[in-house]
């Protein structure tokens, strides 16, 4: 059973760690990549990584009594969540979850990122560097706003995976008409915001610095949000029983 346990997680994270790892070991060799230089790279990388990775990971903790809410105002407005029968996928699928769920957190996480850079120029009058990206010196308030930064996008995220995954759309009692939720907001949203996010950097830095930024930024991220997303299938295949049942959901058997 340890083995059969130790397997599966080793497919299911081993591709993150292995980004990961690269990253670090190329920060060792050619002496600075992702903003770190050396030797530091190793405990600088790693601690980047669970920190990231633990905010985005324990946001899941929070799903429950945002389910509540949910059921509550769709109560209240007459509008009813229905499973479709047939739609449910708890299972893990690489091309979702190791590819295209990732990168919707970093196209929001971008999005977000540089709306504050934005505002941090306007404040302080000097360029900055983006918020995931480290800095020689640590900065307290930084670290704040890229924390806030990572639960909202895992909030955001965890809340559209969920009703996607257990197949769960809403009806409105008057029309009853079946609408997917959040249909647009979980696919197109992270395309638009991330391309957006991108033109703004080009939009604040050169070329070359920009293409080196968005580089940076992917590599940073994408282990703690290919974690985020393997990890939020294992949660759910856990509570979906629970979560479905603060949502008040009811079952049909209509294939949609």
């Amino acid at each position: 059973m340890p083995s059969r346990n130790l397997h599966r997680w080793t497919k299911d994270f081993g591709h993150a760690f292995l980004v990961l790892i690269a990253t670090i070991v190329i920060s060792v060799l050619l002496g600075e990549f992702a903003f770190m230089k050396g030797w530091e790279a190793i405990y600088r990388g790693l601690f980047r990584f669970f920190r990231i990775a633990f905010f985005l990971c324990v946001s899941l903790l929070l799903l429950p009594p945002i389910f509540d809410n949910l059921g509550f105002v769709m109560r209240r407005r007459k509008g009813v969540f229905v499973q479709i029968k047939g739609k449910q996928e708890l299972e893990i699928h690489p091309i979702k979850h190791w590819l295209f769920r990732p990168f919707q957190g970093i196209g929001i996480g971008l999005l977000f990122a540089t709306k504050l850079l934005s505002i941090l120029q306007v404040i302080t009058g000097s360029n900055a560097t983006p918020l995931f990206l480290p800095r020689s010196q640590f900065q307290p308030g930084r670290l704040l706003i890229a924390t806030g930064i990572t639960i909202l996008v895992a909030l955001l995220l965890s809340t559209l995976w969920t009703m996607d995954d257990l197949g769960i759309r809403y009806v409105n009692r008057k029309d009853y008409e079946i609408k997917m939720v959040g249909k647009y907001v979980g696919t197109l949203m992270p395309i638009v915001f991330g391309l957006y996010g991108v033109l703004s950097l080009f939009g604040q830095f050169s070329k070359v610095e920009a293409l080196l930024y968005l580089f940076q930024v992917v590599v940073i991220l994408y282990p703690p949000f290919a974690v985020f997303s393997v990890f939020h299938a294992h949660f759910l295949h856990r509570r979906a029983e629970d979560l479905s049942k603060r949502l008040n959901v009811e079952k049909s058997s209509i294939s949609h």
